[in-house]
């Protein structure tokens, strides 16, 4: 509700598809500039705390919205400057909600917890876009920023109701200057965590653009008001919550899955851009919702499960700046596009960038196939690869533990079974 509020508010104020752009940078430019260090503090900190130290923190810039907008004397650098300062409370905000989930349930269930969580996001989604429909129809766009501020009441009350003693904290990480530099050479040096953060920083600069793409796309390629957009933002958020039931019912993770998601969403949104009229693309926009949610529930599960649990905090910070904090970056292109020729135009960007991210993704993971394969390996006492090495919850190949890394960094397993890499490993009951 805030976001549609805030893209629909700075669209009234000055017609521009620029300004929309800039709008959606600037609510992820923090993520971007201070994610890294948002992760830094979520591997520190008691999780639960800080969240309940953002979430109250978050519900500041939506009643001054809702003030400004009430009173008539709201302007477009003020919606710009409070954008921005949710921006920033989220970029400490993101990264710890991201980590927190697998202490909350454990590793043998994050997969469920992370497509559980999309369903609940992107229901919110639905439901969120249509009642903003609503509102902005019957009483103006002030009210919705109101209730969004209520809304992080309900949150504090859960993360206060929480008993700590059944949480699964990870150790706090070390303090120490390098601790961002360390992680970034962490996950330089695990392709587990390298190829699908990859993969994410395409898609999520070029192609995760809809808070953007979809307000144009129905104000000037089919002529509509706040209730088309509603209406496209609903079918978009409808085939996300299918796709998280799907990636919550596999329970399951691999690179297949990444790959093809990624292909799947690059496929869709071609379609998408050439749909001739609005029940069409309405019609499309089903499934690509499903896939989109699919390809980040994927990317984010594989990370969790990849990454050491004093890491996890900044390998999730660094997640949710491809994901999130890359729209600094592809919001204004999209914005561009889409006013200098067509929202169409975005969507094709965003197809393109799916399938490139798929058919990249699918020669790295052959490439480490193929690294993994000069690898001797000990046979076991049948004369094949030992088997009693922990599996790598991602890639499905077992582990054979390194020595520990200098400097504290946390040691990682060598993948030694080639032909397993994207079977994906159980990750939850069957």
């Amino acid at each position: 509700m805030q976001i549609v509020a805030e893209m629909w508010l700075i669209l009234q104020l000055t017609g521009s598809g620029v300004a929309v752009g800039i709008t959606s940078a600037l609510q992820f430019l923090p993520l971007l500039l201070f994610g890294a260090w948002g992760g830094l503090l979520a591997d520190r900190l008691p999780k639960r705390r800080l969240l309940m130290v953002t979430q109250a923190l978050m519900a500041l810039p939506a009643l001054t919205l809702y003030g400004l907008t009430a009173a008539g004397v709201v302007a477009p650098w003020m919606v710009y400057a409070l954008v921005f300062a949710r921006g920033t409370v989220n970029s400490i905000d993101n990264p710890t909600r991201q980590s927190f989930a697998i202490e909350m349930v454990g590793p043998e269930r994050v997969v469920n917890a992370v497509s559980l969580n999309s369903v609940l996001i992107h229901s919110a989604r639905i439901l969120g876009p249509a009642g903003a429909g609503i509102v902005i129809a019957t009483l103006g766009v002030g009210p919705c920023f109101l209730l969004n501020a209520f809304s992080f009441i309900a949150m504090l009350v859960a993360l206060r109701s929480m008993e700590p003693s059944e949480l699964r904290p990870a150790t706090p990480a070390s303090a120490g200057g390098r601790a961002v530099r360390a992680a970034l050479r962490y996950v330089a040096s695990t392709p587990a965590l390298a190829i699908p953060l990859g993969m994410m920083a395409v898609v999520g600069t070029l192609g995760f653009n809809f808070t953007v793409i979809l307000p144009l796309l129905a104000r000037f390629s089919f002529g509509g008001d706040a209730s088309t957009y509603t209406a496209l933002a609903v079918a978009m958020g409808a085939g996300s919550v299918i796709g998280a039931l799907a990636a919550g019912a596999r329970g399951r993770v691999g690179p297949g899955l990444l790959v093809v998601s990624a292909l799947g969403f690059g496929s869709a949104a071609l379609i998408a851009a050439v749909a001739p009229n609005l029940p069409l693309e309405i019609l499309v926009l089903v499934p690509l919702g499903a896939a989109s949610v699919t390809f980040a529930a994927g990317i984010n599960s594989s990370l969790q499960l990849a990454a050491d649990p004093q890491m996890r905090g900044r390998v999730m910070a660094l997640f949710s700046i491809v994901f999130l904090g890359s729209a600094p970056i592809g919001a204004p292109i999209a914005g561009w596009l889409s006013e200098t020729f067509d929202p169409r135009a975005a969507l094709v960007m965003a197809g393109t960038a799916g399938i490139a991210a798929a058919l990249g993704a699918r020669a790295a993971f052959r490439r480490v196939a193929e690294d993994y394969a000069t690898i001797a390996v000990p046979p076991g006492a049948s004369g094949r690869p030992d088997r009693s090495a922990r599996a790598h919850p991602t890639t499905g190949c077992p582990q054979v533990p390194r020595r520990s890394a200098p400097h504290g960094s946390p040691s990682r397993g060598r993948s030694i079974r080639p032909r397993d890499i994207g079977a994906g490993a159980p990750t939850g009951p069957r």
